[in-house]
């Protein structure tokens, strides 16, 4: 979600006509307090103010149709109150001060009127859109190096997020050292938001950078992808393809993490004029994230949610662009912070809930968007992503009934969907789906901005495809035959050098997993060996002590992009936990797709956190790591209609969980996330158990408490590990060394207590 790396408004008064539309009331208290109440998407604003000036603590109760009380609240130092969560219907009604305001509607996702998207021209620079609610979202419109609107038509995209999006000065004048465009500029974008900013006008893209309800200098309450996150989308981008320099009428949406997972709430709403997306880096469901297995993320997921808290606050205390942008004379930015102190409580939503309860967290699923997307998709992501995880490509299945899906997985991190081998083909994709137009070769800016975006140096560009195709329909035919899942294996190991941004080989499928895969079994025995058959008997204990893990595998002054990042991956020792090896193995055995580690358990405790460990080891002793799964055994039901023997869905909720009876076994599976990785010839295949810690360098866990006196027993016979195996891969390099594969730390093989 790139929080942490950066480079760097409430609405205007409206027409009496759309005033009716949108339900908003206006009144005058004893001609003293003018009171405005609105219906929202899912919400309700209230704003109170008095001779100019803000009204605080004026009383509002919220009534329904049924004229019951469903909130009450006062107006904050803004005078603003919103109210969250509320049904979408007519006839509501609200008393503020005492006084009865008229009815009024809470707005539904359903598409509004077409008349909402007319207006004024958008000009190059920050502009305000109104959003169905009246709600205004800054928007910088962004075009290629040295044109202007009236050089257009241009193919056009939305980069969509609540980092410092809408900053209106350029990236590109600044990274060239123009004169007048320092690089400590306060109203420069962020670098996550580099794709819209940078890259896309360098590559010949006209972007549109669009700021995030309740964040910056767009107007309303922030809502971490709440409701208006995807009405906003559509609003945005019905306005936007009207413009006459936006070629086709048509625009996509690009971005990465948080504007990667904003383009899924955006194209499940299915906007007319949005031609693709491009979504890179994304999370499948924020709970994924949030409480992997159903174990509370303390780490990456807390700080970039109080991060998000932070930035939503009103100026000067949100983003620091959004003061600067106010001081320069912008009103409309200045208005529109009145409802910022307004925001959905985020830790109250996700933050403190150990369940995923599904009114909460389907609404913000990405998952759950995408089943309703026909649009093309350029997906892509890292199978070691350090922050928004690597179950991302749980997304695939839900895209299935899209015909025009194109995915990209490599092993690495976050930022690696930013590599050579993805950057020409993303070009490609959008120039093919959104532009209607063949691509043409990528010029010395565009170049230049891609390759400075790499966390490494050294790799190479592969040439854009079809620049010669005879016609675009020649060249999006080729297009459309490469593979739907493309797999990239080995990142790092490449001739490019050591953990350079490139890979060593690759393969494509048509499915995830895919189709080919044979469902290869290893059953857990004695003195820590994973074999071909189930054993009659045995068991194998360990104490999941979390206390004894570090916390991450990040090393001191850690940096997770860096070509060769200082790890400090390490052994799990004694009674820590347990460990099973494979026999050698006697050729390349390649695995693609998810796995599911299944035991049979007992426990002294009514709960316990299970971490399985997926790794390599060696001839020569060392380990290298390979993935992990996550779960809390109490979240054991698993979803039946949409589990595979290669991957448990466990339901995280209240009514399904279920505690241990201590002392009695019971029938577990860990699911375990996406591999992509082929262990070699002469190695083994190892799964360590554990309490959870010390494999991430970025999650860490509020995992249960046992002060070492919890002892947990797995039964063999009924535990087994379950990979699914290709054969028709064929690895092309020399097994990587320890360094080389980005996302993948090594550490000397220690056997656990249990010998495996």
């Amino acid at each position: 979600m790139l929080g942490t790396k950066n480079f760097s408004r409430l609405a205007v008064a409206m027409a009496l006509t759309l005033i009716a539309t949108l339900g908003l009331a206006h009144t005058s208290m004893a001609s003293t307090i003018t009171v405005s109440v609105r219906g929202s998407v899912d919400a309700v604003y209230v704003s109170t103010s008095s001779s100019g000036a803000a009204a605080a603590g004026v009383s509002v109760t919220l009534y329904n149709a049924r004229n019951a009380v469903i909130g009450t609240g006062v107006t904050d130092d803004h005078g603003a109150l919103v109210f969250h969560d509320v049904a979408p219907g007519a006839g509501y009604h609200a008393t503020v001060g005492g006084v009865n305001q008229p009815v009024f509607a809470v707005l539904d996702t359903k598409a509004p009127k077409t008349t909402l998207y007319s207006g004024a021209p958008l000009h190059q620079g920050l502009n305000y859109i109104t959003m169905r609610d009246g709600i205004q979202l800054a928007a910088t419109v962004r075009l290629p190096d040295g044109k202007t609107l009236a050089n257009g038509p241009f193919v056009t995209l939305i980069e969509y997020s609540g980092y410092n999006t809408a900053a209106p000065h350029s990236l590109v004048d600044s990274y060239l050292g123009r004169p007048g465009h320092p690089s400590n500029d306060p109203l420069l974008p962020s670098s996550s938001t580099a794709l819209g900013a940078l890259i896309g006008p360098s590559v010949g893209f006209a972007t549109v950078s669009l700021q995030i309800r309740g964040s910056g200098c767009s107007g309303g309450a922030y809502d971490l992808f709440g409701p208006t996150l995807a009405t906003d989308g559509y609003d945005a981008v019905e306005r936007i393809a009207r413009e006459s320099w936006v070629s086709n009428h048509q625009v996509g949406l690009i971005g990465i993490s948080y504007s990667g997972i904003s383009q899924f709430a955006v194209a499940g709403l299915q906007p007319p004029h949005l031609a693709a997306i491009a979504p890179m880096s994304p999370t499948n469901d924020l709970f994924a994230t949030g409480s992997p297995g159903g174990i509370r993320n303390t780490g990456f997921a807390a700080g970039w949610i109080a991060d998000r808290v932070s930035d939503a606050k009103p100026a000067p205390l949100g983003q620091s662009w959004t003061q600067a942008q106010i001081d320069t004379g912008d009103t409309v930015c200045s208005d529109n912070q009145k409802f910022h102190g307004q925001a959905q409580d985020v830790n109250e939503i996700l933050a403190i809930h150990d369940d995923r309860t599904p009114s909460l967290y389907d609404v913000r699923s990405p998952q759950k968007w995408a089943a309703s997307i026909k649009v093309p998709v350029f997906l892509t992501g890292g199978l070691q992503d350090e922050q928004t995880g690597p179950q991302w490509p749980a997304i695939i299945s839900a895209l299935s009934k899209d015909k025009n899906v194109w995915v990209t997985m490599q092993n690495g991190t976050h930022v690696d969907s930013f590599s050579p081998a993805i950057f020409t083909r993303w070009y490609e994709f959008l120039n093919l789906f959104v532009g209607k137009r063949k691509p043409t070769p990528i010029g010395l800016l565009g170049n230049l901005f891609m390759a400075g975006a790499q966390p490494t140096t050294g790799a190479t560009f592969p040439a854009v495809r079809f620049t010669s195709a005879p016609s675009y329909a020649s060249a999006l035919s080729s297009f459309t035959k490469d593979a739907r899942i493309r797999v990239l294996f080995d990142n790092g190991n490449s001739s490019a050098g050591a953990g350079v941004l490139s890979p060593a080989y690759e393969a494509g499928f048509t499915a995830f997993p895919p189709t080919s895969a044979k469902a290869t079994t290893y059953y857990l025995g004695a003195s820590g060996a994973l074999l071909s058959s189930a054993p009659k008997s045995g068991s194998a204990t360990y104490k999941p002590d979390a206390s004894t893990r570090p916390t991450t595998s990040a090393g001191s002054h850690f940096n997770a992009w860096a070509a060769q990042p200082n790890y400090n991956w390490t052994a799990v020792t004694g009674t820590d936990g347990a460990g099973f090896l494979s026999s050698t193995l006697t050729k390349n055995t390649t695995v693609v797709g998810p796995a599911s580690l299944n035991l049979r358990l007992a426990s002294t405790a009514t709960n316990t956190d299970i971490q399985v460990t997926v790794s390599e080891v060696r001839p020569n002793g060392q380990e290298m790591y390979v993935t992990s799964g996550f779960l809390r055994a109490s979240y054991r039901t698993f979803d039946t209609k949409v589990s595979t023997q290669y991957a448990p869905v466990p339901i995280y909720t209240a009514s399904k969980s279920q505690a241990l009876t201590p002392g009695t076994a019971v029938n577990v599976r860990v699911p375990i996330n996406p591999i992509a990785f082929t262990f070699r010839s002469g190695s083994k295949i190892r799964i360590t158990i554990s309490a959870p810690g010390g494999d991430r360098p970025s999650w860490a866990f509020g995992s249960l408490v046992t002060n070492g006196a919890v002892t947990n027993t797995i039964y063999f016979g009924a535990s087994s590990l379950v990979l699914p195996v290709v054969s028709t891969v064929t690895a092309t390099d020399s097994q990587p060394a320890c360094g080389s594969n980005r996302g993948q730390p090594c550490r000397t093989y220690v056997a656990a207590g249990n010998g495996g």
